[in-house]
């Protein structure tokens, strides 16, 4: 990779990571319309590390309340009433899923799904999805209201963002209005729960971002750890972002823009002016 094509796919990464418009997606569309490449589905794991370091920060104080809370719950049965003991454990449920699926076809997810027809398709059907989701959800439920089946459906849904061009933000969120959480708890817990997903493939892929066994280009590990850095100072503008415009205003701005997107990427498909793969 070109330090260039570093600079301007963590700053795609940054922008796009927390945003429900599928951060893999845009990676992928990206390196392929401008640099005549994949930057591979272990670039874009990596660069993941950085804009979940800037959830961390964003969330550290939630993060140590809630770990206090788990701990001190599982010392103290009296305590498991607790939201932020309850809420723990709806992470950690949460996070079982994609860990499954994400080893099980950590290959599929490296070479077939990042096909650019393949990211237009998803991009344009996940865009309904959302829609439907802000159309006709109660947003009625709190965070003292979640249960462990929220933590498990909303974690089946961030396993959708294994395929680029659905979003795990939108995945996650969606899948909370439509259990009727409020628009602000159900893109927080979403955040939360992507820490865990995002940081183990991460790790996981970085080996394979230096030297690619599949599809995509190699990075230096300077290169990477710039790219980092990017994209966790631009990831915490963006998600502090995020959080203040989804309080007033819906999801419907995001689906319009989706769908631009996707049918524009189809055109340039369709007539060979881009290459799908």
């Amino acid at each position: 990779m070109s330090w260039l094509q570093v600079v301007v796919l963590s700053i795609v990464q940054g922008l796009t990571e927390f945003l429900p418009i599928s951060s893999s997606g845009h990676l992928a569309i990206v390196s392929r319309v401008f640099f005549h490449g994949d930057a591979g589905a272990s670039f874009t794991a990596v660069s993941q590390l950085g804009t979940e370091a800037a959830v961390l920060v964003y969330f550290a104080r939630d993060i140590i309340r809630i770990l206090r809370a788990w701990i001190d719950g599982l010392r103290v049965p009296a305590h498991r009433d607790n939201v932020d003991y309850r809420l723990g454990w709806f992470v950690i449920i949460g996070s079982i899923p994609i860990a499954v699926l994400g080893f099980l076809f950590k290959d599929i997810i490296r070479d077939e799904v990042r096909n650019l027809w393949v990211v237009a398709t998803a991009m344009l059907v996940f865009s309904a999805v959302i829609a439907a989701a802000e159309y006709f959800s109660k947003q009625d439920r709190h965070a003292e209201q979640l249960t462990w089946k929220d933590g498990l459906i909303v974690g089946l849904a961030q396993c959708l963002a294994l395929v680029p061009g659905v979003s795990r933000s939108g995945a996650t969120i969606s899948a909370g209005l439509i259990r009727g959480l409020d628009r602000p708890l159900a893109a927080r817990f979403g955040f939360l729960l992507a820490i865990p997903a995002v940081f183990a493939s991460g790790l996981f892929s970085l080996p394979d971002a230096f030297d690619p066994v599949s599809e995509g280009m190699a990075a230096t590990g300077a290169q990477l750890a710039v790219s980092v850095v990017i994209t966790f100072v631009i990831g915490y503008a963006a998600v502090a972002w995020l959080l203040r415009f989804l309080n007033n205003h819906a999801m419907y701005w995001f689906v319009g823009y989706r769908v631009i997107l996707s049918l524009t990427l189809m055109a340039l498909l369709a007539t060979g002016v881009v290459s799908a793969t």
